[in-house]
C-alpha cells in the first residue's frame, strides 16, 4: 500500500490513519468534495478510506449510499481498495457499502489496531484471491444462459410469444442467426410448460453425420446396419414426456426429412431397421439460421415439412437490432460468472459499454458472452476494464465512414474520397450483418452477384472475414 487516501472531514481520523502506515507509504487527505475531485484525477491510490457522506454525494441520487456512488471511484481507479468510514449510529449504512462492493468499514473514533487489523486482512484476502485465480477449475460451466429482461420492443414480442405457446403443444419454429439465443428461448418455452418435468432433449442436426441423423432421431435395431451392436432408443423416444429441441433442422437429410414429416403428421415413428410402430409423446421445438422458405423453393427441404415445422414461428432478432440490451445481458453474464467462478467483479467500465454500442457483433448474444468471459478470467480489479478485451473491439468505434479533413485536397478530391470511405464502410456493414452471405447482400444492395464482387475486391473484403 504506497498510495493511501483518507476522505474525511474528521482531523483525528485523518491523523490516525496516517499514523498506521509506516515511511514506505504515502498518505494524502482532503476535506471536501471538489478537492476530492481534483486529487483523484490527479493521483492514483490504492487505498482510499472514505466518510459515508462522500460516497452518497458521488451519487446521482439524494440520501443513503448506493453502488453509484462506489462505481464512480471504480471508474477511475478500477484496482482502487475502500474502506467505508461512518458515524455509530450509521454502521447499517456502512454495511450496506460493504455489500455493495466497498472492502470493509471503519467507524469513528478510528482505532489504530482496528484500523491495522482491516487492512492485513485486505491484503490477505487480495493474496488468496490470486491463488484462487491461478487455480480457478474451468469445469462446471453450464451450457445455456439465463434469460434475462429486455428493453426491446422486438424481444419482448418475442418473450410474449414463448409464454403464449408454452402451454401448449404446437410445433415451434426458431429462426434468427447464430448465436441469437434459440435454444434459450427454446428451453424457456419447456420450462414454462406443462411438460417442464419431462426431458429437455437437445439434438444439433447439423453436428451429426447424414448417415447417422436417421439413428440419433429414431433410434435402432440390433443388427439394422453395420455396428449396431445392440438395439437404440433414438432422441425421440427419450424426449418421450418432455421437449425435443431440433437445432440447425435445415441441415437434415432428404431420407431424415421423410421419417420427420412422418412424426409430425402421425405422430408415430420406428426405429431404423424395426417394423413396429411407437408413438411419439415430445414437443418439437426446431431451430434454424437459414431461410427454410427459400431452401423449399430451391428444392433443398421439403415444403410439407416446412408447412408442419412452421405451426408458430418466432424470429429472434440479432444484437446489433437489440442494442439497448446489451448491458442487461452483460450484467446477467457477470453475475453468473461470479456464481461459478470464485471471483467478485461488480462491473464494466464505461469506456467498454461505449465500445459494444459501436460494435456490429456478428457473432451475437454467444459473441458478446465469450468476450465477457474471457475479459471476466483475466480481469483482476473490481470491473472489466478495456484492458481485458481485445483492442479489435475498441478499434470499430473509429472505423466509420468518416475520413480526415485534409485542405490540401481540390473538392472533387476529398469528394471522391469520401465516396469511396462511405462506399466501403456500407460494404462492410452490409456483410456483416448477413453473415458474408453474397447473394443476400447483392439483392439487399441492389446490385448483382457479379457488382458486388467487384466492389469487395476493389476494396480488398473477403466475405470470409464476416462468417
Amino acid at each position: 500500500m504506497n498510495q493511501v487516501l483518507a476522505v474525511t472531514g474528521n482531523q483525528d481520523a485523518r491523523q490516525t490513519i496516517k499514523d498506521c502506515f509506516g515511511l514506505g507509504a504515502t498518505v494524502h487527505s482532503v476535506t471536501g468534495q471538489r478537492e476530492l475531485d481534483r486529487t483523484l484525477a490527479s493521483h492514483i491510490y490504492d487505498l482510499v478510506f472514505i466518510d459515508i457522506s462522500f460516497i452518497e454525494k458521488q451519487s446521482a441520487g439524494n440520501g443513503r449510499c448506493s453502488r453509484e456512488g462506489l462505481q464512480r471511484l471504480w471508474n477511475i481507479n478500477p484496482h482502487i481498495i475502500i474502506v467505508v468510514l461512518s458515524e455509530q449510529d450509521r454502521i447499517r449504512d456502512a454495511v450496506k457499502a460493504v455489500k455493495e462492493g466497498a472492502d470493509n468499514y471503519l467507524t469513528y473514533p478510528i482505532d489504530p489496531a482496528e484500523t491495522n487489523y482491516i487492512v492485513d486482512s485486505i491484503l490477505e484476502a487480495q493474496r488468496l484471491q490470486t491463488e484462487v485465480d491461478y487455480f480457478r477449475s474451468t469445469s462446471g460451466q453450464g451450457e445455456h444462459s439465463e434469460v434475462v429482461g429486455t428493453r426491446n420492443p422486438q424481444m419482448r414480442t418475442v418473450f410474449e410469444k414463448a409464454r403464449l405457446v408454452a402451454p401448449t403443444i404446437s410445433t415451434v419454429l426458431l429462426s434468427g442467426e447464430t448465436g441469437t439465443g434459440k435454444g434459450v428461448i427454446a428451453r424457456l418455452i419447456h420450462t414454462l410448460s406443462n411438460r417442464k418435468e419431462g426431458p429437455f432433449v437437445n439434438i444439433h442436426c447439423g453436428a451429426i453425420p447424414d448417415t447417422l441423423v436417421e439413428s440419433e432421431l429414431f433410434g435402432h435395431e440390433k443388427g439394422s446396419f453395420t455396428g449396431a451392436i445392440k438395439r437404440k432408443l433414438g432422441r425421440f423416444e427419450i424426449a418421450s414426456g418432455g421437449t425435443i429441441f431440433l437445432d440447425e433442422v435445415g441441415t437434415v437429410s432428404t431420407s431424415a426429412q421423410i421419417k420427420l414429416l412422418q412424426v409430425l403428421q402421425e405422430r408415430i415413428f420406428q426405429r431404423v431397421g424395426g417394423d413396429s410402430d411407437i408413438p411419439m409423446d415430445a414437443r418439437i421445438v426446431a431451430a434454424t439460421n437459414i431461410d427454410l422458405q427459400s431452401m423449399c423453393e430451391r428444392g433443398e427441404f421439403r415444403q410439407d415439412l416446412f408447412y408442419r415445422l412452421n405451426v408458430f414461428p418466432i424470429e429472434i432478432p440479432p444484437l446489433r437490432e437489440r442494442r439497448e440490451d446489451i448491458p442487461l445481458l452483460t450484467e446477467n453474464f457477470l453475475k453468473r460468472l461470479s456464481r461459478i467462478q470464485l471471483k467478485d467483479i461488480l462491473g464494466i467500465h464505461p469506456l467498454v459499454l461505449k465500445a459494444f454500442e459501436h460494435y456490429p457483433w456478428p457473432g451475437n448474444v454467444r459473441e458478446l458472452e465469450n468476450l465477457v468471459e474471457r475479459a471476466f478470467i483475466l480481469e483482476t480489479s473490481r470491473i472489466l476494464t478495456p484492458e481485458s478485451f481485445p483492442a479489435e473491439l475498441f478499434e470499430k468505434q473509429s472505423s466509420g465512414s468518416s475520413i480526415s479533413l485534409d485542405m490540401d485536397l481540390t473538392l472533387a478530391e476529398f469528394r471522391e474520397r469520401a465516396k469511396e470511405s462511405a462506399e466501403r464502410h456500407y460494404l462492410k456493414e452490409l456483410l456483416s450483418s448477413n453473415q458474408g452471405r453474397i447473394n443476400k447482400s447483392a439483392n439487399q444492395a441492389g446490385i448483382s452477384t457479379r457488382q458486388l464482387h467487384k466492389l469487395m475486391t476493389r476494396h480488398g473484403l473477403h466475405k470470409e472475414d464476416f462468417k
